[in-house]
């Protein structure tokens, strides 16, 4: 999550003990949408040293199709590394991520994970977890075997892995790293790739998985491409989206359709574009968010953007930023992509045919249940499988980022506290009318 980006952005400030939020107002639309309470959520994660500087990003379902119940969740939290849980939302494992190369370098932080499942290798095949290590610029992959109880997660990544985006250490410093990540494999080739984007950029990279004789996971770059960072308006004139000097409108959420090889990838303050998963065709905007074509002037104190008169050219259901992309998959081939509209706490459904211009077909919000199983609030990342998953989800399961974890007792209190949010799939579907 970006605090200065947008200019609808939420301003974060530590006054005395207390954490002072300001949030927008949700819209008089996103009231409207139907509400579902989680069932479950993870603990609280506290990015401060005490917490380990463990901040709720990202997260993905692995299914274990031999005893579905047994299934797990996996999530970044940044420089807190990467959490494994178990449908109970009980923490399983805690992998750290890797430490800083030396005192002036920038420490490991996992921002987006994504899963492989069937990976060819020399052994045979196996699921994988890859993850984007901006701290490091680069993929960390770990392999799930669900025989090792405590400790699925075992890292497999080729120690020989380059930088993704960086040419030297450096460059790594700035943080122009990786960032966004989709997994996939080409339905035609059976090979896996990942497609990352690069943090305060609009590059996408194409990487190819290369499994070794060793056992470890690599990656070799096929291609890259930037998406606009400045746009033409309707009424001649041209907008770029206000931000701190030298920073473009990144991509973060992503996700791949495997059916038709195409990329979802949710630009932050601009809107989702269709790209084809090569990255060797022609992006489309799909929709736009409602700050789209408003001039903003930042403000080095604050770090911060002051908006403009609203010209009129923005979209209607997604609220910048737009954040966690992930797609319901249905078995006639039917399904949604669903995108969470970060700014006004809600998630948006588009019909998955490209054939249908992936039209917009609703949403819902994701609310308290009582004191202490509290909704999501600015959510990251989002994680959906419309699989069953034994007793305790047997409709499927979605996994959401909360960007404001709160506690009936006040655990944590003045402490910036983020978590994950596990709902019944059912109950989604029954709210928004899938």
């Amino acid at each position: 999550m970006r605090l200065h980006r947008s200019p609808r952005l939420t301003a974060t400030a530590l006054m005395g003990a207390a954490l002072i939020t300001l949030a927008p107002l949700p819209s008089a639309q996103a009231k409207s949408l139907p509400a579902v309470g989680a069932t479950a959520e993870t603990k609280a994660l506290y990015d401060d040293e005490a917490g380990g500087n463990a901040n709720a990003d990202d997260p993905a379902i692995w299914r274990n199709d031999a005893d579905p119940g047994r299934s797990l969740v996996l999530a970044t939290a940044k420089e807190g590394g990467l959490r494994v849980y178990g449908l109970d939302a009980a923490l399983v494992q805690s992998v750290p991520a890797p430490p800083a190369a030396s005192e002036d370098d920038a420490p490991g932080r996992f921002n987006n994970v994504d899963l492989v499942t069937g990976l060819r290798t020399p052994a045979g095949r196996t699921d994988v977890a890859v993850v984007s290590d901006r701290g490091n610029d680069r993929l960390r992959v770990y392999r799930i075997d669900p025989s090792r109880p405590g400790r699925p997660l075992k890292d497999v990544t080729d120690p020989a892995a380059a930088p993704v985006f960086s040419k030297d250490q450096a460059e790594i410093n700035d943080q122009r790293t990786a960032y966004g990540l989709a997994a996939w494999q080409d339905r035609r080739t059976g090979r896996s790739y990942a497609l990352v984007s690069r943090r305060n950029t609009t590059d996408l990279a194409l990487l190819e998985l290369r499994p070794t004789a060793a056992g470890t996971v690599g990656y070799e770059k096929v291609r890259t491409i930037s998406l606009p960072s400045s746009f033409r308006l309707p009424n001649g004139g041209s907008w770029t989206p206000c931000g701190e000097p030298g920073e473009l409108p990144q991509v973060e959420g992503m996700v791949v359709d495997p059916a038709t090889g195409t990329l979802y990838a949710g630009q932050e303050d601009v809107g989702i574009w269709r790209v084809p998963a090569g990255l060797d065709g022609r992006p489309v905007l799909v929709d736009k968010v409602r700050e789209y074509g408003v001039p903003g002037t930042y403000d080095p104190e604050t770090e911060e953007c002051t908006p403009g008169t609203d010209p009129g050219f923005g979209g209607k259901r997604l609220t910048a930023d737009v954040e966690g992309l992930t797609l319901f998959r249905e078995s006639d081939g039917d399904g949604y992509l669903m995108a969470s509209s970060q700014g006004d706490d809600t998630f948006a459904l588009y019909d998955r045919e490209v054939s249908e211009g992936n039209e917009y077909e609703g949403g819902f919000r994701i609310t308290a249940v009582t004191a202490d199983l509290d909704g999501s609030e600015e959510c990251d990342g989002a994680a959906v499988l419309n699989e069953p998953l034994g007793a305790r989800y047997p409709n499927g399961l979605l996994v959401v980022q909360d960007g404001h974890e709160t506690s009936a007792a006040g655990d944590g209190e003045g402490r910036e506290a983020t978590g994950f949010k596990f709902v019944d799939l059912g109950a989604v579907t029954d709210a928004a009318g899938m």
